[in-house]
């Protein structure tokens, strides 16, 4: 079970690797409604940047510290792309950027809250509604106007699930490591199809 995991996480790292490249390639042409979309997706990448160089180049095998400015940054890029494509008022962009930096100076200054994981479902299930609203109004608008929507489709479908497998990663007190790697392992499956309807949309883009 860990050689398959470690082939899936390995798969997940091209991936991204692949998408951050032809993004970079295409980021000319995205409008500024889609350019947030590479945002994202280079800020995942960042993320996983840091957790291969800390340990194998500075020996620093604790990355969690990293964990807080994960959630904080990927709710507040998610959130602003989503309440611009609603164009719904700029209070709603102020409020979403207080609550991802009231995070981070509550965990990194103070300490507090003691259980990012809490947040981290917080923040999905954000993301959730946000993302069904997208989807449910692209589709009753024009869908072929949207060139993301298989992006925003694989948005939803990704952290819906992943919430699912939290909630039973933590309510399940004993797991033992296979358990425990095939969640990681189906959580990654879904990071790739998530890559790939990016991967997917920039290979499509055209002027």
């Amino acid at each position: 079970m860990a050689d398959l995991y470690r082939a899936i996480l390995f798969l997940n790292y091209g991936l991204l690797l692949s998408v951050i490249l032809l993004g970079a390639v295409k980021y000319r042409i995205l409008n500024n409604k889609e350019k947030p979309y590479f945002h994202y997706i280079a800020f995942l990448f960042f993320i996983e940047l840091l957790n291969l160089i800390l340990p194998y180049i500075f020996n620093l095998n604790d990355t969690s510290f990293i964990y807080p400015f994960y959630i904080a940054g990927e709710f507040f890029l998610l959130t602003a792309l989503f309440i611009r494509k609603l164009n719904v008022p700029k209070y709603y962009l102020l409020l979403a950027a207080a609550l991802a930096s009231g995070f981070m100076i509550l965990k990194y200054g103070a300490g507090i809250p003691a259980n990012a994981d809490i947040v981290k479902v917080i923040s999905n299930i954000i993301i959730i509604c946000l993302s069904g609203a997208i989807l449910i109004r692209e589709i009753k608008d024009s869908p072929s106007q949207n060139r993301f929507l298989p992006a925003d489709a694989c948005i939803f479908f990704y952290y819906s699930v992943s919430v699912f497998f939290f909630i039973v990663q933590h309510q399940i007190a004993h797991l033992s490591e296979d358990d425990y790697l095939i969640i990681l392992s189906a959580n990654n499956v879904l990071s790739s199809i998530l890559y790939c309807s990016f991967l997917y949309i920039f290979i499509k883009l055209k002027k």
